[in-house]
């Protein structure tokens, strides 16, 4: 806690002594219960260890495959939840800054334009059932359309082979 000023007058005793009342409870319950429990408690903050992914996998290993898939739809929850939270903060700011929002709030919509992008590069297509298998060939897919006709996005380039 911050070194109290002694009050200067009868009002600011009161204050500071109602404030206390309510404050030094709560600040006890936190030094002594909450602090010491958050280090010791698997639930608070629960951190999983990677697991190998599924290129890492044996085809017949289930448990190394299950892990790899509930490895992949957490990873899926955390990529969703930071693209909510760059959405909501060029929302924000569009509100904010309403009049000339398109130059001033740029940053952050690019940030959001580029991890909407990346999002949909991993998880785009996939519906609501696909896992890291599905993902893992579309990365696949993906690399083999960009070895052969350069970026997705750029156009054929010419690189296709034509039938006659």
């Amino acid at each position: 806690m911050p070194e109290e000023a002694t009050p200067r007058n009868i009002l600011e005793k009161f204050v500071l002594s109602v404030s206390n009342t309510l404050e030094r409870p709560v600040v006890w319950f936190r030094e002594t219960v909450v602090e010491p429990n958050q280090q010791h408690s698997v639930w608070y903050h629960q951190k999983f260890r990677r697991v190998p992914t599924i290129d890492e996998c044996y085809t017949d290993d289930a448990v190394c495959i299950a892990e790899a898939n509930l490895q992949f739809k957490r990873d899926k929850l955390v990529d969703s939840d930071i693209l909510s939270i760059l959405r909501e903060r060029y929302e924000d700011c569009a509100l904010y800054e309403a009049p000339d929002h398109l130059e001033k709030c740029r940053p952050l919509f690019d940030q959001y334009q580029e991890a909407t992008t990346n999002w949909f590069i991993k998880y785009g297509d996939l519906g609501g059932y696909g896992d890291a298998k599905a993902a893992y060939m579309k990365q696949k897919h993906r690399m083999i359309w960009e070895r052969r006709h350069g970026p997705v996005g750029s156009g054929m380039n010419g690189a296709a082979p034509t039938e006659n």
